[in-house]
């Protein structure tokens, strides 16, 4: 049965909170207010043991005013109080008189259709500290001999939208995540760390003992770990690695605040990346977790970015559609300033298992996680960061030795371009990295340059 926001009481709240900021602000002055009314929760472990449960509740309202052609302002506030309501809108009035005026205002968008989606469920939101710690506790069971921390979490908030323009929507959401990994001790040098990641909508998809016995494996196949000299390597990279990777095209390369300004790698129309590449956002796909609208209110659908490796759209807020003279893509982030950013990204998936991949290596890297990245130039993507959880050497189609961690400075664009790809794995999953959640299989890519050890 479809979600009725009419029958929720937390979306009824949010309605009245909106409205409420609505009428202090006035009908003169174009405004869009949100209110998201949720629950955080985390159950933390370290050395194999939980240590710390915190869990609370939050309310947030955020408010945008437009006055006088164009003079915009925004604030925010955690109190829903008759009073931290009349200091909210009292503040972002007086910033908006502050402001010069924007010839270039979008405005507010206007109303529309929103999708039917609902990635929400019931059992996580309410989930208390027990049912976390039993994820925990099968994770840490598989690590007989070996240290265990990381964290469980659950979280979910409903999300209502109203403004001047006759916009009016709510959704709701939960995501469950269990991040950690296990560390094996090491006959000479320093511990070994494997690592594994599930996150859904829902809590009783976190097998916890799945997770754990791909970061033991790790762990224990990690120890005393070979130095291996800096070069080009073939790669297959797991979807923690990958999701990574993707972090900085869609940051920088698929915006279209970037692509305008110059900054941007993409060219639409062009094959610029392997013809088996293909990447598109869909806050409204079932596996995704984000909203079916965006922070302006703009309902959200199916966006491609690249099909069969050809360049072929951008992620357009209001401000950078008008401009552009296209629609807006529903890609918002409330940051004008930014721009519009994917934050429920896809890259589709082939129809080989891991195994599979590897075995098509003669002499390679198994890549499980990168991190610490930085990019050096958004225009050929060319980043640079480390591995860790679990690095090991490919030879003749088999992992043989663990490797210790190295440095790399790539153009992620020349990883991915025409004739580098050599497998898609058929072990999609959603992964969490810094910019939202990623939907991503396992890749094997022609090449990878490493750089140095991971001190250099």
């Amino acid at each position: 049965m479809a979600w009725d926001p009419a029958g929720d009481d937390q979306a009824q709240t949010g309605f009245a909170t909106c409205d409420r900021v609505l009428a202090l602000v006035g009908d003169r002055v174009d405004t869009l207010v949100t209110c998201s009314v949720g629950r955080e929760a985390l159950t933390r472990f370290a050395n194999s043991h939980i240590h710390q449960n915190m869990a609370g509740d939050e309310a947030h309202v955020r408010l945008r005013v437009i006055i006088d052609g164009g003079r915009t302002a925004q604030a925010s506030t955690t109190r829903v109080d008759g009073e931290g309501l009349a200091h909210l809108v009292e503040g972002a009035l007086a910033a908006a008189r502050l402001r010069p005026a924007d010839p270039e205002d979008p405005g507010l968008a206007p109303p529309g259709t929103i999708a039917d989606v609902d990635h929400h469920d019931d059992a996580t939101l309410v989930a208390d500290p027990t049912e976390r710690a039993a994820v925990v506790a099968d994770f840490v069971a598989t690590g007989e001999g070996l240290e265990s921390a990381g964290y469980c979490s659950t979280d979910g908030d409903t999300h209502v939208l109203c403004s001047t323009t006759g916009v009016r929507h709510a959704s709701r959401r939960t995501m469950a995540q269990i991040d950690a990994i296990h560390r094996a001790p090491a006959s000479t040098g320093p511990p070994t760390d494997g690592y594994g990641q599930v996150t859904s909508a829902r809590l009783r998809d976190l097998d916890g003992r799945r997770v754990g016995e791909i970061a033991a494996a790790k762990a224990r196949a990690g120890v005393d770990p070979i130095e291996l000299d800096p070069g080009s390597y073939e790669v297959v990279l797991e979807p923690r690695a990958v999701a990574a990777v993707l972090l900085f095209p869609a940051w920088l390369g698929f915006n279209a605040k970037a692509h305008s300004e110059g900054t941007s790698f993409v060219h639409l129309g062009e094959q610029q990346l392997d013809e088996q590449i293909d990447l598109w956002d869909d806050a409204t796909d079932p596996r995704a977790l984000g909203r079916p609208y965006d922070a302006e209110g703009t309902p959200k659908g199916q966006v491609a970015f690249v099909r069969a490796g050809v360049s072929v759209g951008l992620a357009h807020d209001r401000r950078t559609a008008r401009l552009a003279g296209v629609d807006p893509t529903g890609h918002s982030i409330g940051n004008e300033a930014f721009g519009g950013y994917p934050t429920d990204l896809f890259l589709g998936g082939g129809d080989q298992a891991r195994d599979d991949l590897i075995a098509g290596v003669e002499r390679g890297l198994l890549v499980t996680d990168l991190w610490y990245n930085r990019i050096l130039d958004p225009k050929t993507q060319v980043v640079t960061g480390l591995t860790r959880n679990g690095l090991f050497l490919i030879e003749h189609g088999e992992v043989t030795r663990p490797v210790q961690n190295l440095r790399y400075t790539q153009s992620v664009i020349g990883a991915l371009a025409p004739g580098h790809v050599l497998g898609l794995g058929d072990d999609a999953q959603l992964v969490g990295n810094e910019g939202g959640v990623v939907h991503v299989p396992s890749l094997r890519l022609a090449s990878w340059a490493f750089t140095g050890n991971a001190q250099g």
